[in-house]
Protein backbone atom coordinates (compact mmCIF):
# COMPACT_ATOMS: atom_id res chain seq x y z
CA UNK A 1 0.00 0.00 0.00
CA UNK A 2 1.09 3.41 -0.86
CA UNK A 3 0.40 6.89 1.02
CA UNK A 4 -0.73 9.93 -0.68
CA UNK A 5 2.18 12.61 -0.53
CA UNK A 6 0.81 15.62 1.42
CA UNK A 7 0.41 17.87 -1.15
CA UNK A 8 -1.47 15.32 -3.00
CA UNK A 9 -3.90 14.81 0.27
CA UNK A 10 -4.21 18.62 1.20
CA UNK A 11 -5.56 19.27 -2.74
CA UNK A 12 -8.02 16.25 -2.28
CA UNK A 13 -9.43 18.20 1.06
CA UNK A 14 -9.29 21.22 -0.62
CA UNK A 15 -6.96 22.86 1.81
CA UNK A 16 -4.41 25.77 0.34
CA UNK A 17 -0.99 24.66 1.42
CA UNK A 18 0.67 27.55 2.89
CA UNK A 19 3.95 28.34 4.59
CA UNK A 20 3.23 31.03 6.74
CA UNK A 21 -0.27 31.62 8.86
CA UNK A 22 -1.53 35.31 9.61
CA UNK A 23 -0.64 36.37 13.09
CA UNK A 24 2.04 33.50 13.73
CA UNK A 25 5.28 34.51 11.97
CA UNK A 26 8.53 32.02 12.00
CA UNK A 27 10.66 34.36 10.12
CA UNK A 28 11.71 36.88 11.95
CA UNK A 29 11.62 40.85 9.75
CA UNK A 30 14.53 42.31 12.00
CA UNK A 31 16.49 39.29 10.75
CA UNK A 32 15.40 39.49 6.85
CA UNK A 33 16.09 42.79 6.73
CA UNK A 34 19.61 42.66 8.16
CA UNK A 35 20.24 40.05 5.68
CA UNK A 36 19.09 42.48 2.55
CA UNK A 37 21.12 45.31 4.55
CA UNK A 38 24.38 42.28 4.06
CA UNK A 39 23.67 41.02 0.27
CA UNK A 40 23.06 44.58 -1.12
CA UNK A 41 25.90 46.91 0.42
CA UNK A 42 28.55 47.36 -2.69
CA UNK A 43 31.18 45.54 -0.70
CA UNK A 44 29.43 42.25 -0.64
CA UNK A 45 31.42 39.78 -2.63
CA UNK A 46 29.63 37.87 -5.85
CA UNK A 47 31.63 35.05 -4.34
CA UNK A 48 33.44 33.80 -0.84
CA UNK A 49 36.82 32.08 -1.92
CA UNK A 50 36.78 30.75 1.81
CA UNK A 51 34.80 30.23 5.13
CA UNK A 52 37.65 32.43 6.17
CA UNK A 53 36.82 35.03 4.08
CA UNK A 54 32.99 35.00 4.66
CA UNK A 55 33.35 35.13 8.27
CA UNK A 56 36.03 38.01 7.87
CA UNK A 57 33.58 40.11 5.67
CA UNK A 58 30.41 39.24 8.19
CA UNK A 59 32.76 40.74 11.32
CA UNK A 60 33.28 43.95 9.64
CA UNK A 61 29.29 44.29 8.47
CA UNK A 62 27.82 43.78 11.78
CA UNK A 63 30.30 45.93 13.25
CA UNK A 64 29.57 48.15 11.33
CA UNK A 65 25.27 47.46 11.00
CA UNK A 66 25.73 48.14 15.06
CA UNK A 67 28.02 50.62 15.76
CA UNK A 68 27.70 53.13 12.79
CA UNK A 69 24.56 52.14 10.19
CA UNK A 70 21.71 54.59 11.50
CA UNK A 71 18.33 52.25 11.12
CA UNK A 72 15.14 54.15 10.48
CA UNK A 73 12.95 52.11 13.03
CA UNK A 74 14.79 53.27 16.02
CA UNK A 75 14.40 56.61 15.07
CA UNK A 76 18.11 57.18 13.13
CA UNK A 77 19.90 55.88 16.25
CA UNK A 78 22.25 53.33 15.92
CA UNK A 79 21.09 49.66 17.58
CA UNK A 80 24.80 49.87 19.79
CA UNK A 81 23.21 53.45 20.77
CA UNK A 82 20.16 52.34 22.25
CA UNK A 83 20.93 49.26 23.53
CA UNK A 84 23.92 50.81 25.89
CA UNK A 85 20.76 54.02 26.70
CA UNK A 86 22.35 56.75 25.10
CA UNK A 87 19.63 57.07 22.35
CA UNK A 88 17.25 59.18 24.60
CA UNK A 89 20.57 61.67 25.04
CA UNK A 90 21.38 61.62 21.42
CA UNK A 91 17.37 62.17 20.76
CA UNK A 92 17.87 65.82 22.90
CA UNK A 93 20.87 66.95 21.55
CA UNK A 94 19.71 66.46 17.63
CA UNK A 95 16.13 68.34 19.35
CA UNK A 96 18.36 71.12 20.79
CA UNK A 97 20.33 71.44 17.72
CA UNK A 98 17.05 71.80 15.48
CA UNK A 99 15.49 74.03 17.36
CA UNK A 100 18.50 76.59 18.04
CA UNK A 101 18.50 76.11 13.77
CA UNK A 102 14.88 76.80 14.02
CA UNK A 103 15.37 80.12 15.93
CA UNK A 104 18.23 81.16 13.90
CA UNK A 105 16.27 80.78 10.50
CA UNK A 106 12.54 79.90 10.66
CA UNK A 107 11.91 80.85 6.79
CA UNK A 108 14.34 77.46 6.18
CA UNK A 109 11.80 75.39 7.98
CA UNK A 110 8.39 76.91 6.61
CA UNK A 111 7.01 77.58 10.22
CA UNK A 112 7.08 74.21 11.61
CA UNK A 113 10.07 73.73 14.52
CA UNK A 114 11.46 70.18 12.88
CA UNK A 115 11.26 67.49 15.70
CA UNK A 116 13.78 64.55 15.10
CA UNK A 117 12.55 61.13 14.73
CA UNK A 118 10.50 59.64 17.88
CA UNK A 119 12.55 56.73 18.95
CA UNK A 120 10.13 53.36 19.50
CA UNK A 121 9.05 52.52 22.99
CA UNK A 122 8.46 48.75 21.71
CA UNK A 123 9.07 46.57 18.82
CA UNK A 124 6.89 43.73 17.43
CA UNK A 125 6.58 41.42 15.32
CA UNK A 126 2.72 40.82 15.79
CA UNK A 127 1.76 43.85 18.20
CA UNK A 128 -1.27 43.06 20.81
CA UNK A 129 -4.51 44.92 19.36
CA UNK A 130 -4.79 48.49 21.10
CA UNK A 131 -7.84 49.49 22.37
CA UNK A 132 -8.75 53.12 20.86
CA UNK A 133 -7.61 56.11 23.09
CA UNK A 134 -7.49 59.65 21.74
CA UNK A 135 -4.13 60.86 22.83
CA UNK A 136 -2.85 64.44 23.29
CA UNK A 137 -0.88 66.45 20.70
CA UNK A 138 2.63 67.46 22.10
CA UNK A 139 3.57 70.66 21.28
CA UNK A 140 6.40 70.21 18.53
CA UNK A 141 9.05 72.85 19.93
CA UNK A 142 9.00 70.90 23.41
CA UNK A 143 10.63 67.62 24.37
CA UNK A 144 7.77 67.42 27.27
Amino acid sequence: MRSKLVAELLVDLDVAKSHSRPYVSDDNPFSEAQFKTLKYRPDFPERFASIEEARAHCQRFFQWYNEQHRHSGIGFMTPTAVHHGQAEQLFEQRADTLNTAYAAHPSRFKGHCPQPPRLPIAAWINPPKQENTPTKTPDPCSLN
